[in-house]
């Protein structure tokens, strides 16, 4: 079946989501960057590069315990943190100041200290060589791991414990970050039941227990899911009146007599930006802007093309609203032949085995159970693959 004629190929889909997300982001849809102290900072996106403000180390230091020493052995001990002369030596602890006139330190397991002649001496110990420690053995020099004013963070990073950690060593308190996006969750379909067993024609909501982990791990910030039944009135209203940066809606994004999502944009005078895209499965989803400048991301409402979709036009999007780059591909190599489908990709949950990707079971677009399993979404091209070639693939968030 070749796609419809207004639809966007898989790749274009994702440009326009990524770039639709910068251009909110310029127009300080998104709001504007914020300090935020550093124990807050944890999933959020730099907006601005992390610089260290002091050399990192910020002074020379010992790399073992054991002693500073200068100068050819035996040495005379001096108290701990006393400047050397050569001759001498004192005792140092990992990470311990390098005192003035230090030249190496000599690790704890090669040294002996000893009473001679009424003078405390550290000699090395049995079957050392004569020749250790050479010159700036152990020391750690201040700078070693960052200068001053050196990027240790670059701006779009979105920031994990050890991001936290360097900034903090590098003498920042708190970071300008970009605030999560605000992420309304609008689910609908009148067949949805969301606890126990459905009876037959109705099925178990499973975008509730889902989309809010997987928005925030894509960077968003997910208000609680709102249930919507599948009438007209009630998404418009639910659009027009659920705040956020973005809408993330569920089902209701086809043609049908009980989807209303696409009569809702154009009534509220939305700008369609991507109203369907050549890939399967979730071809129906659309990522759409209203008058106010938020943005709408349709998700179809069967669970794997939902997901598919999110991945395609959400991930992006998202990563443009926080000031990262496109969310780059990954590549594996395909380990069975995979046939084509005119006119469109294919997002295919892979598992992985001595011959490389090979489709996961249970893939149907109304099935979770391959997802579940997967090691991550392989991307087809219209014209298919072979065994052995490389294709591009998705990350999963989780």
């Amino acid at each position: 079946m070749s796609a419809e004629p207004d639809s966007v190929a898989w790749a274009a889909a994702r440009e326009k989501a990524w770039s639709a997300g910068r251009d909110a982001l310029g127009q300080d849809l998104a709001g504007s960057a914020e300090t935020v102290p550093l124990e807050r900072c944890l999933g959020l996106v730099l907006a601005e590069r992390v610089a260290a403000q002091l050399p990192v180390p910020h002074y020379a230091s010992s790399a073992m315990d054991g002693w500073a020493v200068s100068g050819p052995g035996p040495w005379l001990l001096q108290p701990p943190g006393s400047a050397l002369r050569p001759g001498e030596a004192a005792p140092v602890v990992t990470g311990g100041l390098i005192q003035e006139g230090t030249q190496a330190v000599l690790r704890s397991e090669y040294g002996v200290a000893a009473e001679r002649d009424g003078r405390r001496l550290l000699e090395r110990a049995p079957g050392v060589s004569c020749e250790e420690p050479s010159a700036g053995r152990h020391i750690r020099p201040a700078g070693e791991e960052a200068g001053a004013g050196d990027t240790v963070v670059p701006a779009g990073t979105r920031l994990t414990p050890a991001h936290l950690a360097i900034a903090a060593v590098c003498g920042h308190d708190g970071l300008p970050v970009h605030p999560a996006p605000e992420v309304a969750l609008l689910l609908t379909g009148d067949e949805v039941v969301t606890s126990g067993l459905p009876a037959p024609g109705h099925v178990r909501d499973t975008f509730g227990p889902t989309l809010p982990a997987i928005v925030t791990a894509l960077g968003g910030k997910p208000f609680p899911p709102r249930r919507l039944p599948d009438d007209f009135a009630a998404t418009r209203a639910a659009i027009e009146g659920c705040g956020g940066r973005v809408v993330v809606t569920t089902g209701g994004t086809g043609h049908s007599r009980a989807d209303h999502l696409r009569a809702v944009l154009e009534a509220v005078g939305a700008q369609i930006l991507v109203p369907s895209i050549r890939m399967r499965p979730g071809h129906p989803a659309l990522l759409a802007r209203l008058a106010d400048g938020r943005l709408v991301v349709g998700l179809p409402g069967n669970p794997l093309a939902a997901m598919m979709a999110l991945l395609t036009l959400g991930a992006p999007l998202l990563a443009g609203l926080t000031g990262r780059p496109l969310p780059p591909l990954g590549s594996v190599q395909s380990g069975a032949r995979l046939a084509p489908l005119e006119g469109r990709h294919r997002l295919v949950p892979y598992a992985l085995d001595e011959q490389g990707a090979v489709p996961a079971d249970h893939v149907g677009s109304a099935m979770m159970r391959g997802l579940a399993a997967a090691s991550g979404v392989v991307v087809v091209p219209p014209e298919g693959a072979r065994r052995g070639q490389q294709l591009p693939t998705l990350p999963l968030p989780w």
